[in-house]
């Protein structure tokens, strides 16, 4: 009788690496929780940690930190999908660390900066001692350096050269006390890949994912659409484009593409063809400097 080979398809092969990372995070932590934007790879991670843990609930709160700059098909989605998973969900407000004084917002209106104090404000807070987040080493020069451990220290920053080896799919959780760990399910995953498992698992996604007719101005080359958070500057003149979001920032920042893609399929012949990534060609806060993203992990952004 002859052998049937097992293969294990490249999805199949992510999704269970994912998997036994979240397992080993609940094993090992005591105060995990997940980190959720409304963005594609957030999405990705709930999906993950609903089928990490079936037929339970998921065995940690979901956590927003919230700008106040953010897209309402975002905001609409993020409730919607924790109500019907039935997941605790924590909001860490911008808004009102900027009411309170805790934080100042810079006279460029963008938010990115002041969401690290933020989010370690709600660390210490929750005592959260591992926080999952969706970056891929694909998307970033900076968050190409990143382990799936990530070890921040007392302060909740990060430093490249003192994260811990992780030999054969083993990782060292132990931390000391004010200390945590940022933990990637995602790393090895590209663009790519998150786009083909949401078509298989037919994952629902905000409706900004897809083409659709948006005011926007081109501002360098990026196609911004106008709103609250972005209104119009002297002398630029608005117009009606068909596009799409490749990723989810706040609305104050994070551009549009030209794009006709309004099914799953197209969007994924669509993504093959690119050779810039999506923070690449769509994020204005990434743009400050060759090292803005490095800069913020190292003050303890995710």
């Amino acid at each position: 009788m002859s052998r049937v080979p097992y293969r294990v398809s490249h999805l199949d092969a992510l999704e269970a690496e994912s998997l036994f990372i979240m397992r080993e995070v609940v094993a090992e932590f005591e105060r995990p929780v997940l980190l959720f934007s409304g963005g594609k790879d957030s999405i990705v991670m709930l999906r993950l940690a609903e089928k990490a843990f079936a037929p339970a609930r998921i065995p940690f709160p979901v956590m927003h930190v919230d700008t106040g700059h953010n897209f309402p098909e975002v905001l609409e989605y993020r409730d919607r999908r924790v109500n019907e998973l039935n997941v605790q969900l924590i909001v860490a407000s911008v808004q009102e660390a900027i009411d309170s004084g805790m934080v100042r917002e810079s006279a460029d209106g963008m938010r990115n900066r002041i969401q690290t104090p933020v989010l370690l404000d709600a660390v210490e807070k929750y005592r959260f001692d591992s926080l999952f987040g969706g970056a891929r080493r694909d998307e970033e020069k900076a968050r190409a350096k990143e382990r799936v451990f990530s070890f921040r220290d007392d302060f909740g920053q990060w430093d490249p050269r003192n994260q811990r080896p992780e030999l054969w799919a083993l990782y060292n959780a132990r931390i000391a006390p004010g200390e945590s760990i940022r933990v990637f399910p995602l790393s090895n995953w590209t663009e790519l890949d998150v786009w083909h498992y949401i078509a298989r698992e037919n994952i629902d996604l905000p409706s900004i994912y897809y083409a659709h007719d948006r005011e926007v101005v081109d501002r360098g080359g990026m196609l911004y659409a106008i709103n609250e958070f972005l209104p119009l500057k002297a002398g630029e003149t608005p117009f009606v484009e068909r596009v799409r979001y490749r990723t989810v920032g706040d609305a104050s920042c994070t551009a549009a593409v030209r794009s006709d893609a309004d099914t799953i399929d197209m969007v994924i012949d669509e993504v093959a063809a690119t050779r810039i990534t999506e923070r690449g060609a769509t994020r204005g806060d990434d743009k400050v400097s060759e090292a803005a993203m490095e800069d913020r992990k190292r003050e303890g952004y995710f």
